[in-house]
C-alpha cells in the first residue's frame, strides 16, 4: 500500500499501466526494497547495477529511485517492442537481445512463466 503512490507516479510519468508496474514490482521483489537476485539485480524492480547506473539510479535500494528506474526501463522496452506488453516484459526479464534473437517471446520457461505471471497479476492474460 505504501508503495502505491510511488508506483502510480512512475506509471504516469512513463505512460505505463499502473497495474502492470505494480505487478512487475510484486513479481520481481514481492515489494521488498532490499531484494537481491542470484544474478545481482537489486531493489523493488530488480535492476542490474549497470542498468540502474545507466538510468541514473544511484541507490537501487531507494524505493523511489528504483521504481522510477524500473518504470523507465520498462518504458524503453515498450517503445522498442511497439507497446507489446508480453515482449516488453520478456525483454525486461531475459534482455532485449533474447527477444530480438528469437523474433518474439524467447523459448525459456523462466521468461514465459514470468510474462504470464506479471500479466496475470496485472489483470491481463495472453
Amino acid at each position: 500500500e505504501e508503495l502505491r503512490p510511488l508506483i502510480n507516479q512512475a506509471a504516469e510519468r512513463y505512460g505505463i499501466r499502473p497495474e502492470l508496474l505494480e505487478a512487475l514490482v510484486q513479481q520481481e521483489s514481492g515489494f521488498n526494497p532490499g531484494a537481491v537476485s542470484r544474478a545481482g539485480a537489486q531493489g523493488l524492480t530488480k535492476l542490474m547495477p549497470g542498468t540502474a547506473a545507466g538510468l541514473g539510479v544511484s541507490d537501487p535500494f531507494d524505493p523511489e529511485q528504483n521504481i522510477m528506474g524500473g518504470a523507465h526501463y520498462l518504458r524503453m522496452q515498450l517503445d522498442r517492442f511497439n507497446n507489446d506488453e508480453s515482449l516488453a516484459l520478456a525483454a525486461y526479464n531475459a534482455g532485449p537481445g533474447a527477444v530480438l534473437r528469437h523474433h518474439g517471446l524467447p523459448p525459456f520457461a523462466e521468461t514465459r512463466n514470468y510474462v504470464n505471471s506479471v500479466l496475470s497479476l496485472a489483470g491481463k492474460t495472453e
